[in-house]
């Protein structure tokens, strides 16, 4: 599975202002409502489901949010960079700044499982994470991210 597939240019966001776990997940949901034409307020409440059975940050400031959704024909993924880190109750207690968040469809089963596995593998990169947090253009943020991925995935 290729980023490029998963993972539009539009749906990225950098430099983002946010004060809590909460606000920043419902950036991720605002932009699914805009870029996949889905309702903000059930992508939202289907991230904060997904968390109450554990965080979904998995640590290095990084937290990858995920849920199945009906209405989705394949993996969508929302990259969002914060401004500052926020509290995200992360499996190492440090507060997060880069959000990886994967939409599924309702029967995604194993391709949500490869998107998780191979979003997370990229993001354990330090000079990955490194150059991310510099970055505000989602252009830039976007072609680092593809370009990466794609070259592991070669």
């Amino acid at each position: 599975m290729f980023l490029t597939t998963l993972l539009d240019r539009h749906a990225i966001l950098g430099n983002v202002s946010v004060n809590s776990k909460r606000q920043a997940l419902q950036m991720v949901a605002d932009v699914a409502a805009r870029q996949l034409g889905l309702e903000a307020a059930e992508v939202h409440q289907a991230l904060l489901e997904r968390e109450k059975l554990g965080s979904t940050g998995v640590g290095m400031g990084v937290a990858v949010p995920h849920a199945a959704l009906a209405g989705l024909d394949r993996m969508h993924g929302i990259f969002v960079r914060l401004d500052a880190p926020v509290d995200y109750d992360s499996i190492d207690d440090m507060p997060v700044d880069l959000i990886f968040a994967l939409l599924a469809p309702e029967n995604a089963g194993t391709e949500h499982l490869r998107a998780l596995a191979k979003v997370s593998r990229l993001l354990r990169q330090k000079d990955l994470r490194e150059q991310l947090r510099k970055m505000e253009n989602p252009d830039a943020i976007y072609a680092i991210l593809t370009d990466i991925a794609d070259s592991n995935a070669a």
